[in-house]
C-alpha cells in the first residue's frame, strides 16, 4: 500500500506536492469515490482517477540514455523530427525525459516514468551538478572562466556559481574545448553563458548528470539505472534541498 498523492506523482501526473493539491480539492477519486485525505493510501487493484480520467499505477523504472544530436528531448513531435523515446520501443512502459537537452546537444539524459523523481532531479533547489563539455568558437583563457564561475546575467538573471576549466585551445582554427559544471538548468543556459563571454558553442555535450557519466554506452544507447543510484540521487537531491 502506498499513499495516493505518491502513487500519482510515480504514474506521471504531476509532482507529489501538486497531486496533493489535486487531492485537496476533490478532483480525485479511487475506486470512483471522492479522496481528500492526504494520507490515504491505496493498492495496486485500485482506480484511481483524475477529473475522471483513469491513471496507470506502472511500477517506477529508471533508464540513463546517451542521447544523440539532433533528436528532441520529447516523447512526441508533429514535425517528425526524432525524438528520445524513439529509442525505447521495446520498452512497453510510458516514459519521458527528465529535463531536455536542446536537439542539437548531445549526452547523458534520464528517462523515467516517475513525475515525483523527475520533478526532484529537475528543481534548481536540489543542486545537481551538470557537467558539459563546450566547443566554442574564440580562445578561452583564464580570466573568461572566473567571469563563468562567479556567475553570468542572462535573460534578467545571475546563474549560480560554477566550475569552469579550459580543456584544450586550437589556435589556428580559434577554437577551444572547456568543461562547466553548473546545476541549474534554464533554458539554452549553457549556450547563452558561452554567448555571454563571447564564446559562441559549436558543440555541446552533456558528460554527467550527479555521480552519473556516460561510461561504456554510445550515442543512441541507454542502460537501466541500478537501484542504488536511484536512491544516492534522491538522497543527494533531498539534502541539498534543506541546505538551500
Amino acid at each position: 500500500m502506498e499513499r495516493l498523492q505518491k502513487v500519482m506523482a510515480h504514474a506521471g501526473v504531476d509532482s507529489r506536492r501538486k497531486c496533493e493539491e489535486l487531492i485537496k480539492q476533490g478532483r480525485v477519486t479511487v475506486n470512483q469515490v471522492k479522496v481528500v485525505e492526504l494520507g490515504y493510501k491505496v493498492s495496486k487493484q485500485d482506480v484511481i482517477e483524475v477529473d475522471g480520467v483513469p491513471i496507470y499505477q506502472e511500477e517506477p523504472v529508471y533508464y540513463l540514455f546517451y542521447k544523440p544530436k539532433n533528436v528532441l528531448s520529447s516523447v512526441s513531435d508533429d514535425r517528425s523530427r526524432p525524438v528520445v523515446t524513439d529509442y525505447f520501443q521495446s520498452i512497453k512502459t510510458r516514459l519521458y525525459p527528465v529535463g531536455r537537452l536542446d536537439f542539437d546537444t548531445s549526452g547523458l539524459l534520464l528517462m523515467t516514468n516517475d513525475g515525483e523523481f523527475a520533478n526532484l532531479m529537475m528543481h534548481p533547489k536540489h543542486q545537481i551538478d551538470k557537467t558539459y563539455i563546450a566547443k566554442v568558437k574564440g580562445i578561452p583563457t583564464p580570466a573568461l572562466m572566473r567571469k563563468l564561475e562567479r556567475g553570468i546575467v542572462i535573460d534578467g538573471k545571475k546563474t549560480s556559481p560554477a566550475v569552469a576549466k579550459i580543456m584544450s585551445v586550437n589556435e589556428a582554427k580559434q577554437t577551444g574545448l572547456v568543461q562547466l559544471t553548473i546545476h541549474e538548468g534554464w533554458n539554452h543556459q549553457v549556450k547563452k553563458m558561452f554567448e555571454a563571454v563571447q564564446l559562441p558553442v559549436q558543440k555541446l555535450k552533456r558528460e554527467s548528470f550527479g555521480f552519473l557519466t556516460l561510461d561504456h554506452l554510445q550515442s543512441g544507447e541507454w542502460r537501466i539505472l541500478k537501484g542504488y543510484e536511484v536512491e544516492k540521487l534522491v538522497k543527494i537531491a533531498s539534502n541539498n534541498g534543506r541546505k538551500s
